[in-house]
């Protein structure tokens, strides 16, 4: 049973190219969602962006290609190619595309009384 979907096993990937650019578009690619962690891949247009909103995980964002803008608690933060930031969570972000931007979200949600854990 594979976890991850969306994404090849086994094989050496570059993930900027596992998500494509679409004109006034955020395309987004999901390769996990369940109620422990969350993994999508995105890709924003230049200018395009998802608005203001908050979520109960953090928010573990690495950007892949371009330049990004991401606003938490109402402050600016720009990311490049190779930079992470963590949106923690009940703070209200949002995510631009100041240039096109590829990005990766990691969400961590806290762990529920019952959950079991593999250490890799």
């Amino acid at each position: 049973m594979a976890y991850l979907k969306n994404i090849a096993s086994a094989e050496v990937l570059k993930l900027a190219d596992q998500v494509q650019y679409a004109t006034g578009q955020v395309v987004s690619k999901t390769l996990v969602q369940n109620k422990g962690v969350g993994i999508t891949l995105f890709a924003f247009a230049k200018g395009e962006g998802i608005s203001e909103h908050e979520s109960t995980g953090d928010a573990f964002v690495t950007c892949l290609d371009g330049k990004g803008k991401i606003m938490i608690d109402g402050k600016p933060y720009f990311l490049e190619k190779g930079e992470s930031i963590v949106m923690p969570a009940n703070h209200p972000h949002a995510v631009y595309g100041e240039e096109d931007f590829k990005m990766m979200l990691v969400v961590v949600f806290q762990a529920q009384e019952n959950d079991s854990y593999i250490n890799i």
